[in-house]
């Protein structure tokens, strides 16, 4: 019978790595809409917890291997969500209003300066403090992003919370690139390489940005104002951005911000039209909030709860207290500064990748930066986009059909 049947796989069946990443994209899927749906949380929280289930810390269907060759999909979806947030970056708009532009600076520096006290108070070594309150910094582009989407949010709290937002992030990179001359002489490294090796990570990055943004812009004044076309030369941008960026060897936030920036301000000629995800980027954010819930490690959480809990207070204070310092100069509504702290709450995907990319340079340096950022990560996974959502309703400005 078995010399009959040899056509049949052998027993018991061994799944590959796209069995998996299907049976992912599918827990994800459906936890998303039950959370939607039955809950009334934002589908992001879904994902996560869809993630979770299926990763390392629970049923153990996505292990290491997979979570480290589905990295490029992360790093697309990051870099769609990167470029537009940077093309939400208007210097005109800072420019006309100056209060604007120090209170989303103000806000950064806020979150910076009250995490590395916080953890200097804990009795953390002052550059791993450093480190990680540059990584703190930023909030989520995704989830901010993708909760106003879902809830068709439109007005002031929305808008200056993806513009704080794009700051935040620029702030962060620049932080912890600033930081790793000091990573370097830590480890030993050569001074030269210390100073040369994250100049060439900045700039680099803010470089491949500009002249891909010029590259975009001569085409779409040549193909014209056709959304399929634009479509095609905008992600294809994207994509080839992620590419010669990781080719290169830095940083593929940095780049696709740049590129996002530069292609708000130095479209003179309007030539570009917004870009759209459609689909295709709905499928990447589900792909990347799965993973990022499947790498969650709670043994850090475990071991560092005190830690974690600190430094999402201080985070929040640091925010809310430049926030209110500002917003009434830069003309934000009475009552708007604490929506607007709130909405700014989460760290997500983004945060995670910093951490791998700091792992990848300096391994046991990065364990250490992963037990302090990582604990607090998987906490604001869950409820930074409950934060956001709350904000945005609250505050009124999610359509009718949502609120």
């Amino acid at each position: 019978m078995q010399e009959l049947l040899w056509f049949l796989p052998a027993w018991p069946l061994e799944f590959g790595q796209a069995v998996a990443f299907g049976a992912l994209l599918l827990a994800g899927l459906l936890g998303g809409e039950f959370a939607h749906r039955v809950l009334a949380l934002p589908r992001i929280t879904g994902y996560v917890l869809a993630g979770i289930a299926c990763g390392p810390m629970a049923l153990g269907l996505v292990q290491g291997p997979l979570l480290n060759e589905a990295r490029v999909f992360v790093d697309l979806a990051l870099g769609l969500i990167m470029f537009e947030l940077g093309s939400r970056l208007d210097f005109a708009w800072l420019a006309r209003n100056r209060w604007l532009s120090v209170a989303a600076v103000g806000e950064s520096l806020g979150a910076f300066f009250a995490i590395y006290g916080a953890l200097l108070y804990a009795g953390f070594a002052p550059l791993l403090a450093g480190c990680a309150a540059a990584v703190g910094t930023a909030t989520s582009p995704a989830v901010v992003m993708l909760v106003a989407q879902e809830l068709r949010a439109s007005g002031q709290i929305t808008e200056r919370m993806l513009l704080f937002t794009a700051v935040n992030c620029a702030v962060a990179f620049v932080a912890l690139t600033l930081l790793l001359p000091l990573v370097h002489l830590e480890y030993k490294a050569d001074w030269r390489s210390a100073l040369l090796h994250p100049l060439y990570v900045l700039f680099g990055a803010a470089l491949l940005g500009f002249a891909a943004c010029q590259l975009m812009l001569w085409l779409a004044n040549w193909l014209g104002k056709r959304e399929d076309r634009q479509f095609v030369l905008q992600v294809g941008a994207i994509v080839l951005v992620v590419g010669l960026a990781r080719t290169a060897d830095v940083t593929v936030g940095v780049a696709l911000l740049a590129f996002g920036v530069f292609a708000r301000n130095q479209d003179f000629d309007h030539a570009l039209l917004p870009l759209r995800f459609g689909y295709a980027g709905q499928l990447l954010f589900v792909v990347l909030f799965v993973l990022t819930g499947a790498s969650l490690d709670f043994g850090f959480l475990a071991q560092a709860a005190g830690v974690a809990a600190a430094f999402i207070v201080a985070r929040f204070l640091g925010k809310a207290a430049a926030i209110l310092a500002f917003g009434r100069l830069s003309g934000l509504r009475a009552g708007g500064a604490g929506l607007l702290s709130l909405s700014l709450l989460p760290m997500s995907g983004l945060a995670v990748v910093m951490v791998w990319d700091t792992a990848a340079m300096f391994p046991a340096f990065g364990t250490e930066l992963a037990a302090v950022v990582l604990s607090a990560v998987a906490i604001l996974e869950l409820i930074g986009p409950l934060a956001t959502q709350f904000a945005l309703r609250r505050a009124g400005e999610a359509s009718p059909g949502e609120r």
